[in-house]
């Protein structure tokens, strides 16, 4: 009789117990890393895809609503044939007992599809140039930036990696990069923001600087964009020219360009070229110092890599970017971060959702 008292006991306690704040952390970190695991897959494989000239999909996880069941039942039974037991004390009898229990985890997942007015916002809206110089601002590499984001700036092009408008850059662009790095080092470039006609102009402003080699640097940029020799300030406009020399007109692209470029990076399968599957990868242009770095290296081979910070599969093989290679997994992350500021539009409130206590 101890022994079912204290089988009671316990199943009582099991049941009063409250199995939901348990669940918080556990899930919130679970979900946390499933989801971003399954979001930098999703746009490796877009990159992949564009690559091919295939359709990229893009889902969204709209919510997650987890819950949590425990059922438990306890059952005894006894009966009593006579007072001469075989156990002194215990009376002759029958004694059965009967626990039970049940947990049941059912989360629900809503994905929403990015289509229609949202696939135009977001993908194919081109990047402020405004956002691109806040970034600049905060301390990201100018020339990663630029030649990420921008098409031109002042007339100068960039390199674009698309089949359909592929070119090379022209020969400034990296010069202008690199000087424009060297700068952003010596803090020498800033902004600001002036009110002009009842709109907010950002400026870009050049301090004056004493180093006879940031002076030079800062006069170098001058003469490439054709600025005013003597300005301090600069109106940042997005455009292909500039309207005059106190002007810096940046021409950028939408996350839908930066995919088609960057995807042009990709070292496919010799295989699928000579299928005329996929066009070939083509080779590094050459800047001031030498070969140009592709900005992301994502390669191909048919076995799963060992050793992959992201892998993927497509067309029976698998496309990963190493994980020893630190520049492409910083421009792949910086490139999620530019997925997520050109969602600019409000979202539709999420609906308020009452979950039972089962």
């Amino acid at each position: 009789m101890k022994l079912a008292f204290l089988l009671l006991t316990a199943l009582a306690l099991v049941g009063c117990a409250s199995i939901g704040p348990g669940t918080v952390s556990r899930d919130r970190f679970d979900y946390t890393s499933a989801i971003a695991d399954s979001w930098k897959s999703q746009m490796l494989l877009n990159l992949v895809k564009l690559r091919y000239g295939d359709a990229p999909v893009f889902l969204d996880v709209g919510q997650i609503v987890s819950g949590y069941t425990v059922q438990s039942t306890f059952t005894a039974a006894g009966s009593v044939f006579s007072t001469s037991g075989v156990v002194p004390g215990v009376p002759n009898s029958s004694l059965t007992l009967g626990a039970q229990g049940q947990y049941i985890d059912r989360p629900t997942i809503t994905y929403t599809p990015l289509s229609g007015e949202r696939f135009a916002r977001s993908l194919m809206t081109p990047i402020p140039p405004a956002a691109l110089l806040g970034m600049i601002q905060a301390g990201n590499p100018a020339d990663a930036v630029l030649r990420i984001a921008a098409h031109a700036i002042n007339g100068i092009h960039n390199r674009y990696g698309g089949d359909l408008r592929a070119r090379p850059a022209d020969p400034e662009f990296y010069v202008l990069l690199q000087e424009l790095r060297q700068i952003q080092l010596s803090g020498t470039i800033g902004l600001r923001v002036r009110r002009v006609d009842r709109d907010e102009a950002v400026l870009m402003t050049f301090r004056k600087e004493r180093d006879s080699a940031l002076v030079a640097e800062v006069r170098a940029v001058r003469e490439l964009l054709g600025l005013d020799p003597d300005a301090q300030e600069f109106q940042i406009v997005y455009s292909s020219v500039a309207a005059n020399d106190k002007q810096i007109a940046i021409l950028s692209r939408s996350i839908l360009e930066i995919l088609i470029d960057l995807s042009s990076f990709i070292a496919v399968p010799p295989a699928h070229v000579a299928d005329r599957r996929v066009t070939a990868t083509s080779e590094p242009e050459m800047g001031p110092n030498g070969p140009i770095q592709p900005l992301i290296r994502i390669d191909s081979s048919l076995e799963r890599p060992a050793d992959a910070f992201l892998a993927v599969p497509y067309r029976g093989y698998w496309f990963w970017i190493d994980d020893r290679d630190m520049p492409s997994k910083r421009l792949f992350s910086f490139l999620m971060f530019l997925f997520t500021l050109v969602e600019t539009g409000a979202k539709d409130n999420a609906p308020v959702l009452t979950i039972p206590t089962q």
